[in-house]
């Protein structure tokens, strides 16, 4: 075998041509046990071509798909799209890459709406622009179901309630509220509390707007900012039990009218495990069935 190219090697395992201890292995880098038999078997000129590997998507899971569109569930520390510096690795980019994959075309991928890049969760992309615009005239018109489970610092006092002001940006690109309807675009944040924990609340959080960063601006400013916000109210953001380098945001339920088949499209998404973590690690309640429905 000496001289054949890794490819060729690779192309003979997907072939059938390795067989250790009688058995076919279809995997190049497996290990054999000591006296193990391997047998090698190949033809002088036959063209051993790899079967080409199925790229998976470390940035997100498809949770719902069809012709026109896909909701997939984006992982923490992806960006939904490039900043300024123009990065590749974007979950757009990476739609995109599936939905040429599928197509064996080259395809763009659609962007309807986004979520910041340490949320995780669901979003609709299309494989049309006209299919994305009639998406976003549903979002403008506040008609989607947008349901989000969070976990903010303190215990808040009332159990639910509805955060409701004009969201403007400042020089540092930081969202803030104004009551001034002439300086922002009007924010509709309403929540549920689904648990009171040691030092932290879970809540369930629906949007009636989507502005840029509304959730968290909106519990920053009442006291209660997201766990793990470096943005807004850094220093009560922190929570001994909360390690991680994200948000304690996922948006978790996503509903709208097909744009094409006009029929009720509605998707749901578990609990991220370092959420389940935290809540058994603080929670005042008896978790042996399990943490309530977010």
């Amino acid at each position: 075998m000496v001289g054949l190219s890794r490819a060729i090697v690779r192309g003979m395992f997907d072939h059938g041509c390795v067989r250790v201890n009688g058995a076919p292995c279809d995997q190049a880098g497996a290990s054999a046990a000591a006296g193990a038999i391997v047998e090698v078997s190949w033809e002088v000129g036959r063209r051993y071509k790899e079967v080409p590997r199925t790229r998976v998507s470390q940035a997100f899971r498809v949770a719902y798909e069809d012709a026109h569109l896909i909701v997939v569930e984006k992982v923490a520390g992806v960006l939904t799209v490039p900043t300024l510096r123009g990065e590749q690795n974007t979950l757009v980019h990476e739609v995109a890459h599936h939905f040429s994959k599928s197509a064996r075309i080259t395809q763009r991928a659609c962007i309807v709406h986004r979520l910041d890049r340490d949320t995780s969760g669901l979003l609709v992309f299309t494989r049309r622009e006209d299919i994305a615009q009639a998406l976003k005239q549903q979002f403008a018109d506040h008609k989607p179901e947008r349901e989000y489970a969070a976990i903010v610092a303190g215990r808040l006092p009332e159990d639910r309630g509805t955060f409701r002001s004009f969201l403007a940006t400042d020089e540092d690109l930081d969202q803030y509220s104004t009551p001034d309807a002439s300086e922002g675009k009007l924010a509709v944040t309403h929540y549920e509390v689904v648990e009171r924990l040691r030092g932290a609340t879970f809540v369930r959080v629906r949007l009636e707007t989507g502005r840029r960063n509304q959730i968290r601006v909106h519990f920053a400013e009442a006291g209660h900012p997201v766990l793990g916000d470096v943005r807004y109210e850094v220093e009560r953001a922190r929570h001994p039990a909360w390690r991680e380098k994200r948000l304690a945001l996922h948006a978790k339920t996503l509903g709208f009218k097909h744009p094409v088949t006009g029929l009720p499209v509605r998707v749901t998404s578990e609990l991220p495990k370092v959420f389940l973590a935290f809540l058994a690690a603080t929670g005042l309640t008896d978790r042996a069935q399990g943490p309530r429905r977010p």
